[in-house]
């Protein structure tokens, strides 16, 4: 953006805004006032009109009592789903129940339903001029009709079988009588309609059972001289007797076939497991004898004894050998047991099949027999079918007749509906409510006042105001510091400073680092040396290290006579090693295992880092066990801690070829902390010294990182050839505290180790990639 545009943009003030309605209070304040006056006096004025509701339900009204015993026992259930209901609103609403409502209340003579009553001198001119139509034109049934139309609501209740109607008028007690007569006329209506159906149903009925009961007689006449000609006796299952036989012969015959088709099929395939000496156990005769499953769960326990065996005894011992002897005689046993099974169920075949053939023989005596006499049934059937069929007819018609015959006698056919709740005269009119239109006026002015407000405010630009970028203020310069390293309680000119940072390679060190004590320490040996030794001053700088910013590089003048200035590295303060001193320990004593302790946290545990890298870089088996919790010591090995590790060891997810992972930057392998469920894990803690004497086995030494671990965390890590190792930083309290519990708990040979000035090495291993 340029700064032309920058300057020329606007933005809103809110805050100008938003005063301009508290500047003009008085003006909206007049103008609710004047609206909420016209809203309350047009209210106070308007013609009062008053809602009544009358609920008609749609329910069947017959009785248990009064219902017919042939009807469907669902008849109590309600007649009528959503859609008759709607059909019924319709019907309610119609012309013809509207118009015998008006004739019976007589509400043509009513100014309110019939406009040419009464009619003003307004209305008369607009119609003299053509501006409105004449009302006298239309019928006075269709004035009536419509007004009524305007003035009724039919609804159905929703989920309900209630149907409402609503009418509203300027006569509280018309409002009232209307929806009640409507909804008689309604229920008198449909009364009306079932009387007619009754009556045509029963002049229907009376000739037609004439005719039915004079062709009953005749079809059962038939169906006996046919069944005296025939001679068939009939069985107990409303059929003949040869055919029943035949129906048991055949029921039998079938089963027989199926029992020796299964005994022939099962002798087949055990004798087939027996020829090919295949396993019998998925033949279900095999399996239930008691004897093969004894057999059985002795050889389960044989098999499970070689098992035991061979995993410490060679396969030609007198024990193994014995074993599998013994397995061989169970099977033996299990076949000869298997083949007199085998035997039994061929027995069982033959049996079969020689009740087969003399079911067959009867069979085909009983087919003959059977053949005649279905033929003859047939016909029989036939005359049966009509008499049947002609007498259900006529059972109908009569139950039905006489149904309708009683209740056209005694007028009564109940309506499947009724008035649920009739309407009551209203009290209060529903239109106009004076409270919520003033106070929906008021709010409605309010509102409109206030945008009014705004809108003139903001197109009159008096709410815009410059846009942030339009000035540009000067930037003050910022002077960085020179990258150099500074003690903290140290001070270095600028001149010094600047020349640490292009020569720190040049600078020598004094050696300060102590060995380790052999005897135990006590705490009064943590105490902090109070003063640093001075070095000797540093050398001027080279030509080739003499920077400018105007020219090209130029000879440094000599310097004259620079006042000492104090540069001091990291120095022994507590007895601690780096960590060269440390591998060349580890070396040196063959320990198999180190612990660190990293009280100050995830920093401090570089030193076991560093020190594995030193071990494996000599040559031996290092493995770095992570036991911290945010794996401060696998990920730098690894760039990630995605990997499994110990806990996924611990919750049996893993084994340990999945777990151990090559360092990335030397030789040194690591078991990160994982990614199963740290509590799972934990549950299986027991594991450790476990695992660690297979990893002490498998490697010259393991180095552990357990991170700010207290003495009763690491004493499970332990065991022959342990050297337990405290990381640290900086010698402040924290540490020297967790050195003095230590000792106090039981490593009275502690050795403090430091990161700090270590260097790793120049050239990393070939086929990796730099740490840095």
């Amino acid at each position: 953006m340029s700064v032309q545009s920058a300057a020329a943009d606007v933005d809103v003030d809110l805050r100008q805004l938003f005063a301009s309605l508290g500047r003009n209070w008085l003006r909206i304040l007049v103008f609710v006032l004047v609206v909420t006056g016209l809203a309350f006096v047009a209210a106070s004025f308007a013609t009062r009109h008053y809602k009544a509701q009358t609920q008609v339900e749609i329910a069947p009204r017959e009785s248990v009592y009064t219902r017919p015993a042939s009807s469907n026992p669902d008849s109590d259930k309600p007649i009528l789903d959503e859609q008759g209901v709607a059909t019924q609103v319709q019907i309610i609403s119609s012309n013809e129940i509207l118009k015998q409502v008006a004739q019976k209340l007589g509400l043509s003579r009513l100014a309110e339903f019939d406009e040419t009553i009464n009619m003003s001198s307004l209305s008369r001119v607009l119609i003299l001029l053509g501006l409105k139509n004449d009302p006298m034109d239309v019928p006075a049934d269709e004035r009536v009709l419509k007004k009524m139309r305007e003035k009724l609501n039919v609804y159905g209740v929703e989920k309900t079988r209630i149907i409402a109607i609503e009418f509203s008028s300027e006569d509280p007690k018309l409002a009232a009588a209307i929806p009640d007569a409507i909804a008689a006329a309604y229920i008198a209506g449909q009364g009306a309609a079932k009387s007619e159906s009754n009556t045509a149903a029963a002049d229907f009925l009376a000739p037609e059972i004439a005719d039915l009961s004079k062709q009953v007689r005749d079809a059962e006449a038939k169906v006996a001289a046919y069944r005296s000609q025939s001679d068939l006796l009939m069985g107990g299952n409303n059929s003949t007797l040869a055919t029943q036989q035949l129906a048991e012969l055949s029921t039998e015959l079938s089963r027989v076939r199926a029992n020796r088709a299964a005994a022939e099929g099962t002798a087949e395939s055990v004798r087939k497991a027996l020829q090919n000496g295949g396993s019998l156990d998925s033949l279900p005769e095999v399996l239930s004898s008691d004897l093969i499953q004894r057999l059985r769960e002795r050889q389960v326990e044989l098999r499970a004894n070689i098992a035991d065996l061979s995993t410490t005894l060679l396969d030609n011992h007198p024990r193994v050998r014995a074993a599998k002897s013994q397995l061989a005689d169970l099977d033996a046993q299990i076949r000869s047991e298997a083949q007199k099974i085998m035997k039994g169920l061929a027995m069982q075949a033959d049996a079969a099949k020689a009740r087969e053939s003399q079911l067959v023989a009867d069979v085909n005596t009983l087919k003959a027999a059977s053949a005649q006499a279905g033929e003859q049934q047939v016909g029989l059937d036939a005359l049966q079918r009509d008499a049947a069929a002609k007498r259900q007819q006529l059972e109908l018609y009569l139950t039905n007749y006489r149904e309708a015959a009683s209740r056209q006698d005694r007028n009564y056919i109940p309506v499947d509906a009724r008035i649920a709740s009739p309407a009551s005269v209203p009290a209060e009119p529903y239109f106009p409510k004076v409270g919520p239109i003033v106070g929906a006026a008021a709010a409605a002015s309010l509102l409109l006042a206030a945008v009014f407000t705004l809108l003139r405010e903001l197109f009159s630009g008096r709410a815009m105001r410059p846009a942030r970028g339009a000035r540009f203020e000067p930037i003050d310069e910022v002077t960085m510091p020179p990258a150099a390293y500074q003690e903290p309680s140290t001070r270095l000119e600028p001149a010094v400073a600047t020349e640490r940072a292009t020569r720190t390679a040049d600078v020598s060190w004094p050696e300060t680092v102590t060995e380790t004590p052999a005897q135990p320490r006590s705490a009064a040996e943590f105490e902090p040396v109070a003063k640093a030794e001075p070095i000797a001053e540093p050398e001027p700088l080279a030509k080739s290290e003499s920077l400018t910013k105007s020219g090209p590089v130029a000879e440094p003048e000599p310097m004259a006579e620079p006042e000492p200035v104090e540069v001091r590295r990291p120095r022994s303060v507590l007895g601690e090693i780096d960590v060269e001193k440390a591998a060349e320990k580890l070396i040196a004593s063959g320990a198999a295992r180190a612990i660190f302790v990293s009280p100050e946290g995830d920093e401090a545990a570089a030193s076991a880092i560093l020190v594995a890298r030193e071990v494996s870089d000599a040559g031996l088996r290092v493995l770095l066990l992570d036991l911290t919790a945010s794996g401060a010591a696998s990920r730098p090995m690894l760039d990630s801690g995605l990997f499994p590790g110990i806990t996924n060891l611990l919750a049996s997810q893993a084994q340990f070829s999945d777990v151990i992972h090559g360092d990335l930057y030397s030789d040194c392998h690591v078991i990160p902390v994982g990614t199963a469920d740290p509590i799972r894990a934990m549950r299986a803690a027991d594991r450790l010294p476990i695992i660690m004497q297979s990893l002490t086995t498998a490697y010259d030494l393991v180095v552990v990182e357990c991170g700010p671990a207290d003495a009763q965390g690491i004493s499970r890590l332990g065991g022959e050839a342990t050297e337990v190792f405290l990381s640290m930083l900086e010698a402040d309290d924290e540490v020297t505290q967790a050195a003095v519990k230590l000792i106090e708990s039981g490593y009275p040979d502690l050795t403090l180790v430091t990161p700090l000035g270590h260097e790793p090495p120049g050239n990393p291993v070939p086929g990796r990639r730099s740490a840095a």
